[in-house]
Protein backbone atom coordinates (compact mmCIF):
# COMPACT_ATOMS: atom_id res chain seq x y z
CA UNK A 1 0.00 0.00 0.00
CA UNK A 2 2.69 2.52 0.89
CA UNK A 3 4.14 2.42 -2.91
CA UNK A 4 1.02 3.64 -4.21
CA UNK A 5 1.14 6.66 -1.77
CA UNK A 6 1.83 10.01 -3.56
CA UNK A 7 5.47 11.53 -4.10
CA UNK A 8 6.96 14.51 -3.74
CA UNK A 9 10.74 15.49 -5.04
CA UNK A 10 12.63 17.57 -1.89
CA UNK A 11 15.57 19.66 -2.18
CA UNK A 12 17.36 18.09 0.72
CA UNK A 13 20.54 20.66 0.77
CA UNK A 14 17.64 23.45 0.78
CA UNK A 15 17.36 26.81 3.40
CA UNK A 16 18.91 27.78 6.48
CA UNK A 17 19.38 24.19 8.11
CA UNK A 18 19.57 22.00 5.51
CA UNK A 19 19.09 17.82 5.60
CA UNK A 20 19.06 18.22 9.42
CA UNK A 21 15.31 19.88 8.95
CA UNK A 22 14.72 18.56 5.78
CA UNK A 23 15.33 14.66 6.46
CA UNK A 24 13.29 14.73 9.62
CA UNK A 25 10.43 16.61 7.58
CA UNK A 26 10.60 14.08 5.07
CA UNK A 27 10.50 11.62 7.55
CA UNK A 28 7.11 13.36 9.40
CA UNK A 29 5.29 14.08 5.51
CA UNK A 30 5.25 10.12 5.37
CA UNK A 31 4.23 9.70 8.49
CA UNK A 32 1.65 12.03 9.79
CA UNK A 33 0.40 13.21 5.78
CA UNK A 34 1.23 9.95 4.22
CA UNK A 35 3.29 11.61 1.33
CA UNK A 36 6.57 9.32 0.35
CA UNK A 37 9.69 11.80 -0.54
CA UNK A 38 12.41 12.42 -3.02
CA UNK A 39 15.08 13.49 -0.78
CA UNK A 40 17.85 15.31 -3.12
CA UNK A 41 21.62 16.10 -2.65
CA UNK A 42 24.52 14.97 -1.34
CA UNK A 43 23.36 11.08 -0.38
CA UNK A 44 26.24 10.86 2.65
CA UNK A 45 25.14 13.80 4.09
CA UNK A 46 21.84 12.67 4.07
CA UNK A 47 21.63 9.44 4.79
CA UNK A 48 23.97 10.52 7.86
CA UNK A 49 20.67 12.18 9.27
CA UNK A 50 18.58 9.48 8.50
CA UNK A 51 20.50 7.30 10.78
CA UNK A 52 20.37 9.48 13.47
CA UNK A 53 16.40 9.25 13.22
CA UNK A 54 16.90 5.17 12.53
CA UNK A 55 14.18 5.45 9.93
CA UNK A 56 13.98 5.58 6.32
CA UNK A 57 10.37 4.30 5.82
CA UNK A 58 8.78 6.33 3.13
CA UNK A 59 11.66 8.23 1.53
CA UNK A 60 14.16 7.74 -1.42
CA UNK A 61 17.42 9.66 -2.02
CA UNK A 62 18.80 10.82 -5.40
CA UNK A 63 22.65 12.02 -5.37
CA UNK A 64 23.30 15.65 -6.31
CA UNK A 65 26.89 17.09 -5.69
CA UNK A 66 26.31 20.77 -5.03
CA UNK A 67 24.72 23.00 -3.34
CA UNK A 68 22.83 26.18 -4.16
CA UNK A 69 23.94 29.42 -1.43
CA UNK A 70 20.70 30.74 0.35
CA UNK A 71 22.29 33.97 -0.98
CA UNK A 72 22.13 33.07 -4.38
CA UNK A 73 19.58 35.23 -6.12
CA UNK A 74 19.34 33.17 -9.00
CA UNK A 75 20.96 34.18 -12.42
CA UNK A 76 23.20 31.53 -13.86
CA UNK A 77 21.88 29.40 -10.99
CA UNK A 78 19.88 26.79 -13.81
CA UNK A 79 23.48 26.32 -15.09
CA UNK A 80 24.05 24.25 -12.38
CA UNK A 81 23.45 21.30 -13.46
CA UNK A 82 24.60 18.86 -10.25
CA UNK A 83 23.25 20.93 -7.87
CA UNK A 84 19.82 19.39 -5.87
CA UNK A 85 17.71 22.32 -6.75
CA UNK A 86 18.66 21.58 -10.44
CA UNK A 87 18.88 17.56 -10.08
CA UNK A 88 15.57 18.42 -8.02
CA UNK A 89 13.99 20.27 -10.66
CA UNK A 90 14.56 17.80 -13.63
CA UNK A 91 14.19 14.58 -11.78
CA UNK A 92 10.25 16.05 -10.60
CA UNK A 93 9.57 17.33 -14.25
CA UNK A 94 10.84 13.51 -15.82
CA UNK A 95 8.28 12.03 -13.12
CA UNK A 96 5.79 14.44 -13.19
CA UNK A 97 5.89 15.27 -9.43
CA UNK A 98 5.54 18.57 -7.88
CA UNK A 99 8.74 19.70 -6.31
CA UNK A 100 9.85 21.70 -3.07
CA UNK A 101 12.47 23.52 -1.97
CA UNK A 102 13.09 26.18 1.08
CA UNK A 103 16.20 27.42 -0.97
CA UNK A 104 16.80 31.17 -2.24
CA UNK A 105 13.58 31.69 -3.87
CA UNK A 106 15.22 33.69 -6.81
CA UNK A 107 17.61 30.55 -7.12
CA UNK A 108 14.21 28.07 -7.10
CA UNK A 109 12.45 30.34 -9.73
CA UNK A 110 15.73 30.25 -12.36
CA UNK A 111 15.89 26.48 -11.93
CA UNK A 112 11.71 25.78 -11.70
CA UNK A 113 11.73 27.84 -15.01
CA UNK A 114 14.30 26.12 -17.04
CA UNK A 115 12.91 22.50 -15.92
CA UNK A 116 9.50 22.70 -16.19
CA UNK A 117 9.10 25.93 -18.29
CA UNK A 118 6.07 28.71 -18.42
CA UNK A 119 2.71 28.26 -18.92
CA UNK A 120 1.49 29.39 -22.42
CA UNK A 121 1.68 33.25 -22.42
CA UNK A 122 2.87 33.52 -18.87
CA UNK A 123 5.80 36.36 -18.76
CA UNK A 124 7.51 35.44 -15.19
CA UNK A 125 6.36 33.03 -12.30
CA UNK A 126 4.67 34.21 -9.31
CA UNK A 127 4.76 33.13 -5.34
CA UNK A 128 1.31 33.05 -3.79
CA UNK A 129 0.15 33.01 -0.29
CA UNK A 130 -2.67 32.83 1.50
CA UNK A 131 -2.97 34.99 4.46
CA UNK A 132 -5.87 34.23 7.29
CA UNK A 133 -7.70 37.85 7.45
CA UNK A 134 -10.70 38.66 9.62
CA UNK A 135 -13.53 37.11 7.00
CA UNK A 136 -11.08 34.42 5.31
CA UNK A 137 -8.47 34.14 3.33
CA UNK A 138 -6.21 36.59 1.02
CA UNK A 139 -3.96 35.57 -1.41
CA UNK A 140 -0.52 37.72 -1.44
CA UNK A 141 1.11 37.56 -5.22
CA UNK A 142 4.22 37.87 -5.56
CA UNK A 143 5.08 37.06 -2.23
CA UNK A 144 9.34 37.46 -3.33
CA UNK A 145 10.00 35.63 -6.56
CA UNK A 146 10.70 38.48 -8.92
CA UNK A 147 11.73 41.72 -6.94
CA UNK A 148 11.46 43.77 -10.11
CA UNK A 149 8.70 43.11 -12.51
CA UNK A 150 7.26 45.57 -15.29
CA UNK A 151 3.90 46.79 -15.61
CA UNK A 152 2.95 44.11 -17.67
CA UNK A 153 4.23 41.39 -15.47
CA UNK A 154 2.48 42.79 -12.00
CA UNK A 155 -0.60 42.88 -14.66
CA UNK A 156 -0.43 38.89 -15.24
CA UNK A 157 0.73 38.50 -11.55
CA UNK A 158 -3.54 39.86 -10.67
CA UNK A 159 -5.00 37.15 -13.23
CA UNK A 160 -2.45 34.18 -11.85
CA UNK A 161 -3.36 35.41 -8.22
CA UNK A 162 -7.28 35.01 -9.44
CA UNK A 163 -6.93 31.94 -10.55
CA UNK A 164 -5.00 30.59 -7.88
CA UNK A 165 -7.74 31.87 -5.47
CA UNK A 166 -10.69 30.58 -7.59
CA UNK A 167 -9.31 27.16 -8.67
CA UNK A 168 -7.74 26.10 -5.25
CA UNK A 169 -9.58 28.31 -2.58
CA UNK A 170 -12.59 27.64 -3.82
CA UNK A 171 -13.55 31.77 -4.76
CA UNK A 172 -16.25 32.36 -7.04
CA UNK A 173 -15.21 35.83 -8.32
CA UNK A 174 -12.10 36.68 -6.53
CA UNK A 175 -11.60 40.29 -5.63
CA UNK A 176 -8.24 41.63 -7.20
CA UNK A 177 -6.40 44.76 -5.17
CA UNK A 178 -3.29 46.68 -6.15
CA UNK A 179 -0.91 47.34 -3.39
CA UNK A 180 0.41 50.73 -3.33
CA UNK A 181 0.35 53.96 -1.03
CA UNK A 182 -3.05 55.07 -1.50
CA UNK A 183 -7.00 53.73 -2.37
CA UNK A 184 -7.06 57.22 -4.41
CA UNK A 185 -6.37 56.37 -8.82
CA UNK A 186 -3.16 57.52 -9.54
CA UNK A 187 -1.44 56.91 -6.10
CA UNK A 188 1.63 54.71 -5.75
CA UNK A 189 4.87 54.82 -7.75
CA UNK A 190 5.04 54.58 -11.80
CA UNK A 191 5.53 50.71 -11.57
CA UNK A 192 1.97 50.68 -9.39
CA UNK A 193 0.36 53.69 -11.57
CA UNK A 194 1.36 52.02 -15.15
CA UNK A 195 -0.06 48.28 -14.16
CA UNK A 196 -3.00 49.67 -12.55
CA UNK A 197 -3.72 51.41 -16.01
CA UNK A 198 -3.65 47.46 -17.66
CA UNK A 199 -5.96 45.32 -15.05
CA UNK A 200 -9.27 47.02 -16.23
CA UNK A 201 -8.31 45.82 -18.88
CA UNK A 202 -8.11 42.24 -17.83
CA UNK A 203 -10.46 39.39 -17.01
CA UNK A 204 -10.14 40.31 -13.10
CA UNK A 205 -12.61 41.73 -10.82
CA UNK A 206 -10.15 44.75 -10.36
CA UNK A 207 -11.19 46.67 -7.29
CA UNK A 208 -8.42 49.48 -7.65
CA UNK A 209 -5.55 50.50 -5.41
CA UNK A 210 -5.15 48.79 -1.54
CA UNK A 211 -3.08 49.51 1.25
CA UNK A 212 -1.33 47.62 3.76
CA UNK A 213 -3.70 47.88 6.30
CA UNK A 214 -5.90 45.93 4.22
CA UNK A 215 -4.12 43.37 3.67
CA UNK A 216 -4.89 41.16 6.62
CA UNK A 217 -8.46 42.96 6.90
CA UNK A 218 -10.36 40.82 3.69
CA UNK A 219 -10.82 43.93 1.72
CA UNK A 220 -10.10 41.84 -1.40
CA UNK A 221 -9.46 38.30 -2.39
CA UNK A 222 -6.04 39.03 -4.00
CA UNK A 223 -3.47 41.69 -3.30
CA UNK A 224 -1.30 41.80 -5.67
CA UNK A 225 2.72 44.15 -5.89
CA UNK A 226 6.34 43.37 -6.72
CA UNK A 227 8.18 40.50 -5.10
CA UNK A 228 10.37 42.86 -3.45
CA UNK A 229 7.76 44.52 -1.55
CA UNK A 230 5.14 41.33 -1.04
CA UNK A 231 8.49 39.91 0.40
CA UNK A 232 9.01 42.57 3.09
CA UNK A 233 4.73 42.66 3.86
CA UNK A 234 4.92 38.48 4.34
CA UNK A 235 7.98 39.11 6.48
CA UNK A 236 6.66 42.50 8.41
CA UNK A 237 2.75 40.34 8.97
CA UNK A 238 4.79 37.36 10.88
CA UNK A 239 7.18 39.63 13.06
CA UNK A 240 4.11 41.66 13.86
CA UNK A 241 2.09 38.51 15.37
CA UNK A 242 5.13 37.38 17.53
CA UNK A 243 5.65 40.96 18.59
CA UNK A 244 2.36 41.36 19.67
CA UNK A 245 1.93 37.94 21.39
CA UNK A 246 4.70 38.59 23.57
CA UNK A 247 3.60 42.24 24.11
CA UNK A 248 0.48 40.91 25.01
CA UNK A 249 1.79 37.88 27.63
CA UNK A 250 3.97 40.56 28.97
CA UNK A 251 1.26 42.75 30.00
CA UNK A 252 -1.17 39.92 30.73
CA UNK A 253 -3.66 41.05 28.96
CA UNK A 254 -4.76 38.00 27.25
CA UNK A 255 -4.00 34.15 27.37
CA UNK A 256 -1.11 32.91 26.15
CA UNK A 257 -3.07 29.59 24.70
CA UNK A 258 -5.14 32.01 22.61
CA UNK A 259 -2.30 34.25 21.12
CA UNK A 260 -0.40 31.07 20.31
CA UNK A 261 -3.39 29.67 18.05
CA UNK A 262 -3.80 32.99 16.37
CA UNK A 263 0.14 33.41 16.12
CA UNK A 264 0.14 29.09 14.21
CA UNK A 265 -2.31 30.43 11.81
CA UNK A 266 0.97 32.75 10.29
CA UNK A 267 3.52 30.01 11.15
CA UNK A 268 5.12 28.12 8.17
CA UNK A 269 4.44 24.79 9.53
CA UNK A 270 0.89 25.93 8.86
CA UNK A 271 1.23 27.61 5.92
CA UNK A 272 3.54 25.73 4.49
CA UNK A 273 4.74 27.45 1.66
CA UNK A 274 4.40 29.59 -1.41
CA UNK A 275 3.22 28.02 -4.26
CA UNK A 276 4.73 29.04 -7.86
CA UNK A 277 2.22 30.10 -9.78
CA UNK A 278 2.69 30.05 -13.55
CA UNK A 279 4.53 26.76 -14.26
CA UNK A 280 4.05 23.82 -16.34
CA UNK A 281 4.46 21.77 -13.37
CA UNK A 282 3.53 22.11 -9.27
CA UNK A 283 6.50 23.99 -7.20
CA UNK A 284 6.03 25.18 -3.56
CA UNK A 285 8.42 27.25 -2.42
CA UNK A 286 9.34 26.97 1.57
CA UNK A 287 10.19 29.67 4.05
CA UNK A 288 14.35 29.31 4.12
CA UNK A 289 14.02 29.10 8.09
CA UNK A 290 11.71 26.34 7.59
CA UNK A 291 12.01 23.04 10.53
CA UNK A 292 11.12 20.11 9.55
CA UNK A 293 7.35 20.96 10.74
CA UNK A 294 7.28 23.19 8.21
CA UNK A 295 8.83 21.11 5.60
CA UNK A 296 5.77 18.17 6.23
CA UNK A 297 3.24 20.56 5.58
CA UNK A 298 4.85 22.38 2.79
CA UNK A 299 5.77 18.53 0.96
CA UNK A 300 1.54 17.90 1.89
CA UNK A 301 0.70 21.37 0.08
CA UNK A 302 2.56 20.06 -2.78
CA UNK A 303 0.73 17.09 -3.06
CA UNK A 304 -2.55 18.42 -2.61
CA UNK A 305 -1.98 21.61 -5.50
CA UNK A 306 -0.37 18.70 -7.87
CA UNK A 307 -3.57 16.65 -7.70
CA UNK A 308 -5.98 19.50 -7.72
CA UNK A 309 -7.61 19.28 -3.93
CA UNK A 310 -8.51 22.33 -2.91
CA UNK A 311 -8.73 22.61 0.45
CA UNK A 312 -12.00 23.43 2.51
CA UNK A 313 -10.23 25.63 5.15
CA UNK A 314 -6.95 27.91 5.18
CA UNK A 315 -4.50 27.97 7.85
CA UNK A 316 -8.11 27.17 9.99
CA UNK A 317 -10.03 29.82 8.04
CA UNK A 318 -12.73 29.01 5.39
CA UNK A 319 -11.63 30.77 2.27
CA UNK A 320 -13.91 33.62 1.66
CA UNK A 321 -16.54 32.95 -1.05
CA UNK A 322 -15.76 29.04 -0.89
CA UNK A 323 -18.13 26.98 -2.23
CA UNK A 324 -17.21 23.95 0.04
Amino acid sequence: MAGRRPRVVLDAMGGDHGPAETVPGALAAYREHGVRVVLVGRDGEIRRWLRRYGAAEGVEVRHADEVVPMAERGGNTASRQGSSLMVGCELARREGLPFVSAGSSGAVVACAVRAFGRREGVRRPALAVALPTTSGSTVLVDAGGTADPTAEMLAQFATLGAAYARDVLGVRDPAVGLLSIGSEPGKGNRLVVDAARLLPDLPVRFHGNVEGHDVLAGTVDVVVTDGFTGNIVLKNIEGCVRAVRALAVRAGTSDPGVLEEVARLYAAETHGGAALLGLAGTVVVAHGASDAAAIARACAVARDLAAGEAPTAVNGHRPAGSTT
